[in-house]
């Protein structure tokens, strides 16, 4: 009965060509440092997973944001398991992509035929790090208020569009409710938007292009 289901299924999704093309590719020799993009793959699943769970009790409003993380992790079972798995898996994502981007940099992957597979892990880096940026001051603590302040500022010093930059970041001079509100919505829907979209190319490129092969000495 199995049989029959897939290979009905099989006939009309190419179920058997998907696996052959994606995951029975042939592949060449190469180390643990190849897997750091399986890793930080799954590293956003989790995120996105624990990410959807928080949101069915955070409030992102200045009046409520802190109590219901407090509540979270006080009072929702597994909270603490649930918050702490994104909170940790965060930095370790960052940690990851960060690491893997230095890997093909050090191998000299980013050369041709993958200098658009080098661009689109150069544009997963800078979004994995503004999701860590916006998803940080979203406890609504003294902590992540100041450093959201210090953050904003930075590029608030640059000539000439400075100002106008930080007022965008900030929806005003000052952190307020719309800061949070900003901040919440870029974290949950404008950069995971952007991410899979990458993360889409990124991998398209890998399973058209293959990955490099270690270099060897003098290459």
């Amino acid at each position: 009965m199995a049989e029959r289901v897939f290979t009905w299924l099989d006939e009309r999704l190419g179920l058997t060509a998907i696996y052959n093309t994606v995951l029975d590719r042939k592949v060449p020799k190469v180390n643990w440092w190849y897997t750091l993009g399986s890793a930080s793959l799954f590293l956003f699943v989790i995120q996105a997973v624990t990410g959807m769970f928080l949101t069915v009790y955070y409030v992102p409003s200045p009046d409520h944001a802190y109590d219901s993380v407090q509540y979270i992790m006080n009072g929702v079972a597994f909270g603490w398991l649930i918050r702490g798995i994104h909170h940790w898996g965060a930095s370790l994502m960052v940690l990851f992509v960060f690491i893997h981007m230095l890997r093909t940099f050090f191998f000299g992957a980013y050369k041709y035929p993958r200098e658009v597979t080098w661009l689109t892990g150069v544009f997963l880096l800078l979004t994995t790090l503004g999701m860590g940026f916006t998803g940080y001051l979203l406890p609504w603590n003294q902590r992540a208020y100041w450093a959201t302040t210090v953050g904003t500022e930075i590029p608030g010093t640059a000539p000439f569009i400075g100002s106008f930059i930080e007022r965008i970041l900030r929806g005003g001079t000052d952190l307020s409710a719309v800061t949070l509100a900003r901040f919440f919505a870029v974290h949950i829907w404008f950069l995971p938007a952007i991410i899979l979209l990458l993360i889409a190319v990124h991998m398209y490129l890998v399973i058209r292009l293959g990955i490099s092969n270690i270099p060897k000495e003098g290459e």
